[in-house]
């Protein structure tokens, strides 16, 4: 039997494994997730945009136009998108400089130094809106602290209202806590640039920062607008932290206020529609146009980057730019931390005296101790749909061929660019009426509530195992196929052992994440018994019958805060530089 035989071609473990990938239970594992995420994703949307276009029944643009023609609407969408963009651009000032320091050089406490700047992603903005309050308000720490030195005088004029009626609030606390997303993927950028083409332009005469802004910045754009465009969605339709903060000038603010009411007009999709439009036109923008590479060949290192050691003098820099970078970031943190501490704060630097009835308060009240029942409940069985579902779709597309698999791919991924505020308003639509409406908000909204968690951080589950994946080769496999195991059994003893550390990473960061989502809990979870933890703290920061109320919304957030830490500490410790590609668009 010659080697171009058929019968010998077919007998070899490479064909044995093409035979396996095309596989009909492959297939149909394919078809099967397509379903689900067109019933649960695809669906919601469309639902939302053929809401927004219906009049009496018939389709219609006059709520369109009602919405596009409304010019307080629209400078609505303007403030968004100005804050957006203002956020971005903080936020890539802040992570650029600290990832060519990360990558370039060498320092004592450099490992410290780069885990500490990822403590921001642990309490998001929404939280840490309950403290900005008493730091920059007007009567705040701050203005406390220049009138302390002499710089101004809160008795003979107004004192500066440092939050900006709002928006520079939002601006602050959105982009202290995004910026490590931005750091996270310039560092992976560095590390897949060949240093090569910056040294060929020193050696041709170029300056150190002539080569960076020539050679080193052009190919790091592709990792910097996945991670820019992550930032500039998240910020422009977050609804969580302008709403604490005050700041309601703002589209996503305003559907949230109106899926909120008993009775959802046509207008109110409509409105929806056109932030989905925005959302989805950066999306593209940012992952198909800005975002393609620069070069056409590889940009993987050939040889090893240069890494300078530095010295007493130098050290003690990095320490100050990265030690002062983490303190701004941490400073709503600390100011959570103190306001769920404090007996007494009231025009005072610092609390007049301290107490931890506010953290007992949240375990003994019913209220709120179930608040944080219902969001490990929700996020445990959103986690678990996630792994399960995720690590599914990461197979079907690193290990197979199967038809429709870049379909898969593309819709597995769609959740990074459609926000949470649209995902909500489609459950609303789809539970409005009918047989569904007993999992709707104003009923019994765990389903909905899972499903919706689920969907918003399954990327999270399939870029994380997707990456363990690639790092197994499939010669493994393959030698297990040879020597008698099925393919689920070369699956299970050799590949899922190998990917471990990438599975429990991304599952702990879905859970991280859904312990603390906002967007779909303010707008699913309308009945008291079912709120989680996030929908508890809004409730409590918007209460006007209880002084005490923003001390225990901030006690809460503690708690939030300690959840986060510990999960997200775990998935550092396990993906390392690799976490970066999980926030990637």
């Amino acid at each position: 039997m010659t080697p171009s035989d058929p019968q010998h071609r077919d007998g070899t473990v490479a064909s044995a494994w093409r035979r396996f990938v095309g596989h009909p239970v492959a297939t149909a594992a394919a078809l099967v997730l397509l379903a689900l995420l067109a019933v649960f994703l695809v669906l919601p949307v469309g639902l939302t945009i053929g809401k927004g276009f219906l009049l009496e029944g018939r389709l219609s643009l006059y709520w369109f136009t009602r919405v596009t023609g409304n010019s307080a609407l629209l400078g609505q969408f303007a403030n968004g998108l100005a804050l957006a963009a203002i956020t971005t651009g903080v936020s890539l000032a802040l992570a650029v400089p600290l990832a060519l320091l990360r990558a370039r050089t060498r320092f004592a406490g450099q490992t410290l130094l780069s885990s500490a700047i990822l403590l921001p992603l642990i309490l998001p903005p929404f939280v840490g809106a309950l403290s900005m309050k008493r730091l920059l308000g007007q009567f705040g720490v701050l203005n406390l602290l220049l009138q302390r030195v002499g710089i101004i005088d809160l008795a003979a004029a107004l004192p500066p209202d440092w939050l900006g009626s709002g928006f520079a609030g939002v601006v602050i606390l959105q982009s202290l806590h995004l910026f490590p997303i931005l750091y996270l993927n310039a560092s992976a950028a560095l590390a897949n640039i060949d240093p090569a083409y910056a040294q060929a332009a020193r050696n041709l005469g170029a300056s150190p920062w002539r080569a960076f802004w020539k050679v080193t910045l052009p190919l790091m754009r592709p990792g910097l607008f996945a991670g820019g465009t992550i930032v500039f969605i998240w910020s422009f339709t977050d609804i969580g932290t302008p709403a604490i903060i005050g700041y309601d000038h703002l589209a996503p603010v305003t559907i949230f206020r109106e899926l909120a009411g008993a009775d959802v007009s046509p207008r109110t999709y409509s409105l929806v529609f056109v932030l989905l439009s925005g959302s989805a036109t950066l999306y593209v923008l940012g992952k198909f146009i800005f975002g393609r590479s620069a070069v056409g060949e590889s940009s993987k290192a050939t040889i090893a980057a240069e890494t300078r050691r530095l010295g007493p003098a130098a050290t003690g820099g990095a320490w100050l730019l990265f030690g002062g970078v983490t303190l701004l970031a941490v400073l709503p943190h600390i100011g959570v931390v103190l306001l769920a501490t404090a007996d007494r704060w009231i025009n005072t630097i610092l609390p007049g005296g301290y107490t931890l009835r506010h953290l007992q308060f949240v375990i003994t009240s019913p209220e709120t101790y179930q608040s944080i029942l219902n969001s490990l409940r929700y996020a445990g069985a959103s986690t678990a749909v996630d792994v399960l579902l995720g690590s599914l779709i990461a197979w079907l597309l690193i290990r197979t061929r199967v038809l429709g698999r870049t379909l898969l791919d593309a819709l597995a991924m769609l959740p990074l660019a459609v926000p949470g505020i649209i995902l909500a308003a489609g459950y609303v639509a789809m539970t409005a009426r009918g047989p569904l409406e007993a999992i709707g908000p104003t009923k019994n909204p765990f389903a909905i509530l899972v499903i919706a968690y689920a969907v918003r951080r399954l990327p999270f589950v399939v870029r994380g195992v997707s990456a363990g994946l690639e790092q197994v080769p499939t010669s493994l496999e393959a030698a297990a196929r040879n020597l008698g195991a099925s393919p689920g059994g070369a699956a299970w003893r050799i590949t899922l052992p190998l990917i471990t550390a990438n599975l429990i990473a991304a599952g702990v960061l879905t859970f991280a994440f859904a312990v603390l989502e906002v967007s779909d809990s303010l707008v699913l979870a309308q009945t008291q018994e079912y709120y989680p933890i996030t929908k508890r703290i809004y409730r409590l920061a918007m209460s006007t019958g209880s002084p005490e109320a923003i001390h225990q919304a901030a006690a809460l957030g503690v708690y939030g805060m300690a959840m986060l830490a510990g999960t997200m500490g775990l998935a550092a410790a396990l993906l390392g530089k690799r976490l970066g590609a999980i926030f990637r668009a």
